[in-house]
């Protein structure tokens, strides 16, 4: 008998430490249907000794979320917690030898001063983890064991615009960024708050955190400057909207010198040409077309004579913002087909 795919390759054993929130529970979903995991626990807080098909009957899991107490059995542990709380967590996981993923926001920043200013915590010098982003640092992902998973909204901006930064094979350079992105509901958590409450949503949309938001450093830091001695200008305005998942994302990009569109399209499909997960469209895109799924969508929907750029991407919250984009650095440094269990 012809084995499955399943059969014939190895099975790690993997944990989520935080799986009852949102994100967990994209992450219980994609990793029950991986071929080559098994979910060993579920870890969380408030919802220990109940079971997943209460809190999500759609998954068609029975198993019972239990607390963490330091347990190492598992190959892989994924990690989606609050900040702050995984910096405790993590460095015994990582001396056992385990491959980790982490989702918060606790080991993506390598300056301990911005981390402070924008997350309000300290942490050491050594809190800091290979970024993971594939399509920027695929390489540095299969070498790692431990990846700190990017932010959904960093995931939106920095894919819209990479390609026009160092490193490319392009002469562009970025006098300015301009970025709103307009976030679902469920970007803020599973916790209940008066101002995410249907009455206060329904039809509304509004901006938060302008100026100080915890992915500003992340995505300079991406691009190869810093929040703090910036190379370009950047300003970002979050927003949340009323709908559930998704971000859409709107830049608004200024040239040093003015460049061909024909030149600027040509630039982003070969950047992009061995990224399975972005599509750059030649047609407006909408979210819509990503919800569900771990695509980032990519337009450049007008390159003008005086050297602007208005790009739009949109990409879901909660998949290629935070869980499918984790399986996928997952796929990688088990040196798998890193759409494995996304497609």
């Amino acid at each position: 008998m012809t084995s499955t795919l399943s059969e014939s390759l190895k099975k790690y054993s993997v944990s989520i430490i935080g799986a009852s929130g949102y994100s967990g529970a994209e992450l219980t979903r994609l990793l029950l249907g991986h071929p080559v995991v098994e979910l060993q626990e579920l870890y969380a807080f408030s919802q220990v000794g109940n079971r997943v098909s209460d809190l999500y009957p759609a998954l068609g899991c029975d198993q019972v979320y239990k607390q963490y107490c330091g347990e190492t059995e598992s190959d892989i542990y994924f990690l989606a917690l609050p900040h702050g709380e995984a910096l405790q967590l993590v460095p015994s996981l990582v001396q056992s030898g385990k491959i980790v993923i982490d989702l918060s926001g606790d080991f993506r920043l390598k300056n301990q001063d911005e981390h402070q200013e924008f997350y309000k915590q300290v942490k050491s010098p050594e809190a800091v983890m290979t970024y993971g982003m594939p399509e920027l640092f695929r390489n540095d992902i299969i070498k790692g064991k431990a990846v700190s998973n990017p932010g959904c909204y960093a995931s939106s901006i920095i894919l819209g615009v990479a390609p026009l930064f160092p490193g490319t094979e392009s002469s562009i350079k970025v006098r300015a960024i301009n970025c709103t992105s307009t976030s679902g509901i469920s970007g803020a958590g599973r916790s209940s708050k008066t101002e995410l409450s249907f009455s206060e949503m329904s039809e509304n949309i509004r901006a938060y955190k302008v100026g100080v938001h915890q992915h500003i450093p992340e995505i300079m830091q991406a691009l190869g400057t810093s929040a703090t001695n910036p190379s370009f200008d950047f300003t970002f305005t979050p927003m949340i909207g009323s709908l559930v998942r998704g971000i859409y994302s709107i830049l608004n990009v200024q040239l040093e010198q003015p460049a061909d569109p024909a030149e600027i399209l040509d630039l982003y499909h070969r950047f992009y040409k061995q990224a399975p997960f972005v599509r750059v469209r030649e047609t407006m895109t909408e979210v819509k077309h990503v919800v569900h799924t771990n695509f980032c969508d990519v337009h450049i929907a007008r390159v003008t004579g005086s050297g602007s750029l208005l790009i739009v991407t949109a990409l879901d919250n909660l998949l290629k913002g935070a869980a499918g984009q984790a399986v996928q650095n997952m796929n990688l440094m088990l040196q798998l087909d890193e759409r494995t269990g996304l497609l």
